[in-house]
């Protein structure tokens, strides 16, 4: 899996840096504040991120429940969850969205 970054995201670190930096420090403690595995949380935020339709977080939660070792076939079975409570557009737009990812290698 490639290490991507988009470039939205390069950008605002370097023009933000400090700010960039406190949500990394924000986001290691609370993963670190619970039980959850790092799989498992990745595959919560993917959740998370489909009910919000954002397209770069769901990428993004995509490559990393993926490196934390979820398979190709959990990460389908968390997005197809979505569809009962948000709908079958943005679940298609998110089932389209890890396709996407999976195949960028």
């Amino acid at each position: 899996m490639s290490e991507y970054l988009p470039n939205v995201y390069t950008e605002f670190r370097e023009k933000f840096p400090e700010v960039a930096d406190n949500q990394d420090e924000l986001a290691a403690s609370i993963d670190q504040a619970g039980p959850l595995d790092d799989k498992t949380s990745r595959l919560v935020k993917l959740g998370i991120a489909l009910g919000g339709q954002a397209d770069g977080a769901v990428r993004s939660n995509v490559r990393k429940a993926l490196k934390a070792g979820a398979s190709r076939e959990e990460v389908e079975h968390a997005i197809l969850l979505g569809l009962t409570t948000r709908g079958f557009p943005a679940t298609v737009a998110a089932w389209q969205w890890m396709n996407e990812v999976v195949d960028e290698d």
